[in-house]
């Protein structure tokens, strides 16, 4: 395992972290034995940074990492949290939603605890809040309570996880000093962070968490326009009406693209989103040991070559316009 610098904190931490969604809720069902089972084989491994969240099963997956940590004494694990806005608008929070209502001292403070509590420490490593809006850009009171916390003790980092259809609004966030964490969607079909997200996190020296990898895991190539999920799944909105025949199309001609170059499609999605050197560590969803071992083994590989890197970029998908279908 290869580790990579966590911003100004200064952490050494594994390029491939444990995505920890799907041992919470939200992907079908899942046992917490195999979780259990998954988050050793990734330790194992040199994995020693999770991402969590208290919305994945209303602090399941932040109880289940709290029985693995137990058994690890000793070890450096670093663990990344987040807090939702509190249930009294949309999600993510609208232009419109005021940043008392949504992120309050006294909600915040108590979600801290309801954290610090599943995860059964006394500080937390890293604190993001799930998730953001640019309206709050001008006064972003709530991350001043998160640096009031951090001086009493109760976490180390403060870090958001930027809302999908607007990542850039955190960019003045990071000029302006408030972050020392950001969690960004990026991967063969999301790249416009390398506009100018991922640069600025490297100039302001902030820590770049890289989630959705592979695209829900339609990157990996498993699917096919005809795939279906269980009730409840997650992925049964991801991909509502045609967008995973789209999507498992595009995924073919990426494919196409990498030939032998790459051992497998899955091996290419992860080295994409590990070759710019701002990126800190990429969090593959991982809910088995067999998913433990290929994830984590990926950086055992040499790099992905700078050719084929550029070659991947001519798979960029905006999803969002008229002409992005095909």
């Amino acid at each position: 395992m290869r580790y990579r610098t966590f911003g100004r904190l200064g952490w050494q931490v594994s390029e491939i972290g444990f995505g920890a969604w799907a041992i919470g809720s939200h992907w079908g069902t899942q046992s917490d034995e195999d979780s259990i089972r998954a988050l050793h084989r990734a330790l194992d491994l040199g994995c020693n940074f999770i991402d969590t969240a208290q919305a994945y099963g209303d602090g399941r997956s932040e109880r289940v990492i709290a029985q693995v940590l137990r058994d690890r004494k000793g070890e450096r694990i670093y663990v990344a949290t987040k807090i939702p806005p509190r249930q009294s608008g949309d999600w993510p929070p609208s232009p419109y939603d005021r940043m008392e209502d949504r992120f309050p001292e006294a909600y915040l403070r108590e979600r801290v605890e309801f954290s610090l509590g599943n995860l059964r420490t006394d500080c937390l490593d890293v604190v993001q809040l799930h998730t953001w809006t640019r309206a709050w850009n001008r006064e972003p009171v709530a991350l001043g309570v998160l640096d009031k916390l951090r001086k009493e003790g109760k976490l180390h980092g403060i870090g958001i996880s930027t809302p999908e259809h607007d990542q850039n609004s955190l960019i003045d966030l990071m000029r302006a000093g408030h972050l020392d964490s950001v969690q960004v969607i990026y991967n063969i079909f999301e790249q416009e962070p390398r506009a100018e997200f991922l640069p600025e996190a490297a100039r302001n020296r902030v820590g770049v968490i890289v989630r959705v990898p592979f695209d829900e895991s339609v990157l990996t190539g498993k699917y096919t326009a005809a795939a279906r999920f269980e009730p409840g799944d997650f992925r049964n909105n991801y991909f509502a009406g045609d967008r995973l025949e789209r999507a498992v199309r595009r995924t073919e001609r990426i494919r196409a693209v990498i030939g032998s170059s790459e051992p497998d499609l899955p091996t290419a999605a992860l080295k994409f989103t590990l070759h710019p050197t701002a990126v800190s560590t990429v969090i593959p969803g991982i809910r088995s040991v067999r998913q433990a071992e290929l994830n984590c083994g990926v950086s055992d590989q040499p790099r992905m070559s700078d050719e084929l890197e550029g070659r991947l970029r001519t798979h960029y998908w905006r999803k969002g316009f008229w002409y992005a279908g095909k």
